[in-house]
């Protein structure tokens, strides 16, 4: 994929992903899923498609549920 591809793809994302190094960890991860067996959830020809593109346009359609890890520490230190 071209930077610019990447660029404009970035600019869709769902507000729940609030950074593109969050985007890129998700993709990097449900990647895996594909490549371990798991089917796309969006309609695409996995033939013609890389993991990496499947993922990361299956992130931006918001497609891939996710849940944010809160660390305690984090917690403390807001409420604080």
């Amino acid at each position: 994929m071209a930077e610019q591809e990447f660029e404009e793809s970035v600019e869709h994302v769902p507000q729940e992903i609030d950074s593109k190094y969050r985007l890129i960890i998700l993709a990097a991860k449900r990647s895996k899923q594909l490549q371990r067996g798991a089917r796309p959830r969006i309609d695409i020809d996995a033939t013609k498609h890389k993991p990496t593109r499947i993922a990361l346009e299956e992130v931006i359609r918001g497609t891939v549920p996710f849940h944010l890890k809160i660390e305690e520490d984090a917690v403390a230190k807001t409420s604080a």
